[in-house]
């Protein structure tokens, strides 16, 4: 299926590189994240909602046989009826391809349960997993409250490996910290889930181990996804640091809430995907927005 119009595996955008004291603005690629609604049905039953899940467009119906099959819903060497997009003209270009219905020959091996939902076999409404209905914030826009010195980013990736006892003896979990502008270290975790680990440096201050306010950095050892950032944005909090790359729904996401996402952060270097001037005094150059 042809469609320029289709998201590709990638998006352009402009990003600020922060090496050293040295800051240039230059174009750049990030890994592109949509949500993906899974719907199935059978004789009988009419399509409903099964799940919905974040991943890089391409392959989806491929996706959507091996979802299936790895719950449990199609047995070994089984193939689903028909596997479509819902391509109702009206649809907006990120709604159209991110609805995918698998028809069955049969009732599947096992029931999908509570998570099925009917919905109209009309498509009307289909795709409704815009940003507006995946991820509204509660609260208004993170506010401009201070700035963070570059040289304090620099420092936090090698801060929060050294605070990661269970990686020294396994090599095989993820991290998460909260630090002060200051770069004082307010809490840190480890699990082998990574949004587990953002999820307890979170639970920590709610349960009043750990105390810190909108002016923290979220440190994380991995990319940072979707995920990652609606979790900061939950907690209220400003800057996310990775040491891998933002995806473009986390980097979209993150721009309208306020947040600020350095990723690529190594070596004294990390490259500011949104909202630059909380780095610095002055502030690095303003970034682009995401292309299409």
């Amino acid at each position: 299926m042809s469609d320029a119009t289709r998201p590709g595996p990638t998006t352009p955008l402009t990003v600020t590189e922060v090496v050293g004291d040295t800051v240039r603005p230059r174009p750049d690629r990030i890994i592109t994240e949509e949500p993906l609604e899974l719907r199935v049905g059978w004789p009988g039953t009419p399509p409903g909602r099964l799940v919905v899940t974040m991943r890089t467009p391409g392959a989806d119906f491929e996706l959507a046989a091996g979802f299936l099959l790895s719950e449990g819903l199609l047995e070994r060497g089984e193939r689903p009826r028909a596997i479509t997009y819902c391509l109702d003209t009206t649809l907006t270009r990120d709604q159209r391809y991110n609805v995918v219905t698998i028809d069955l020959d049969r009732p599947p091996a096992r029931v999908p349960g509570a998570r099925l939902t009917p919905i109209s076999a009309a498509c009307g409404v289909c795709g409704a997993q815009s940003l507006d209905d995946v991820f509204a914030p509660d609260g208004p826009a993170l506010a401009l409250a201070g700035s963070i010195d570059a040289q304090v980013l620099h420092g936090l990736p090698d801060a929060l490996r050294g605070a990661q006892p269970i990686f020294a003896r396994t090599g095989a979990v993820h991290a998460a910290a909260a630090f002060g502008f200051d770069g004082s270290l307010r809490a840190v975790r480890e699990d082998i889930g990574r949004h587990n680990a953002v999820d307890k440096v979170l639970g920590a201050r709610i349960l009043g181990r750990a105390a810190y306010g909108e002016s923290t950095v979220l440190c994380v050892s991995g990319r940072i996804g979707f995920d990652i950032i609606a979790k900061a944005v939950a907690g209220r909090i400003s800057v996310v640091l990775g040491v891998g790359a933002p995806s473009s729904l986390a980097v979209r996401l993150a721009d309208r809430a306020g947040l600020t996402v350095c990723g690529f952060a190594r070596d004294s270097r990390f490259v500011v995907y949104t909202h630059p001037e909380r780095i610095g005094s002055g502030g690095p150059p303003g970034i682009g927005a995401l292309g299409s």
